[in-house]
């Protein structure tokens, strides 16, 4: 629950999320628009196991920053995103390209769309200072993930999801994992298509209430 709080799946608030989990408080999200058991949100056992992906989120808020040229070198990435963590600035996905012949990489990031352009503007004077090249930003994007506890012990989730994605033409941007969690970037206009898509992929519109 966490990770689905974590990449937008907006049911619960992610700081009562770590509060239980800290405090090993269960919680029960129930439906205010309909009298039904809801769920519960307790401890990990077993059984969660056997459910591979249990939800699916879709952030649309997102906007990509991509620094070119950086010269790949000691403290060059710890200045570019202490710089923003000093505005306030929280930036969600990183990727950085392996270092080319002349030492130098892109530097590509996600932050959210309201702080695209503060974020912009620091990065274009801080390139000038560490002596990388062009800064471009980008909206119109859109993060899609999928999240569950069974993926730690299933091979070949990550690979159905981006299957899926193909098959219905949508083009990868970016993609972040963790053990329970695969994120893509994608476009904003393929976020309905692909959610649907691995909703039906994954089992999930077969279940009442899914998210």
């Amino acid at each position: 629950m966490l990770e689905l709080a974590s990449v937008g799946a907006k049911v619960l608030q992610i700081r009562s999320v770590e509060f239980a989990m800290k405090y090993q408080v269960p919680l029960w999200v129930k439906s205010t628009f309909k009298d039904d058991p809801g769920t519960l949100v307790c401890e990990e056992d077993q059984a969660m196991e056997d459910v591979v992906v249990s939800g699916i989120a879709l952030t649309r808020d997102e906007a990509r920053i991509v620094m070119r040229d950086v010269p790949d070198k000691p403290g060059v990435a710890a200045k570019i995103f202490g710089t923003l963590a000093d505005l306030g600035i929280v930036v969600d996905l990183i990727v950085q390209t392996p270092a080319h012949e002349d030492g130098r990489t892109d530097l590509a990031f996600t932050v959210g769309r309201l702080d695209v352009e503060k974020t912009s503007q620091q990065m274009r004077k801080l390139a000038k200072a560490i002596g990388a090249g062009k800064v471009d930003h980008e909206e119109g994007i859109a993060k899609v993930s999928i999240v569950g506890v069974g993926m730690r012990n299933h091979a070949g989730v990550a690979a159905k999801m981006f299957q899926v994605l193909a098959e219905e033409g949508v083009n990868i941007r970016v993609i972040s994992t963790s053990e329970i969690k695969v994120s893509c970037l994608i476009d904003e206009k393929y976020a309905e298509l692909a959610v649907r898509a691995l909703h039906t992929a994954f089992g999930l519109d077969k279940v009442e209430g899914a998210a």
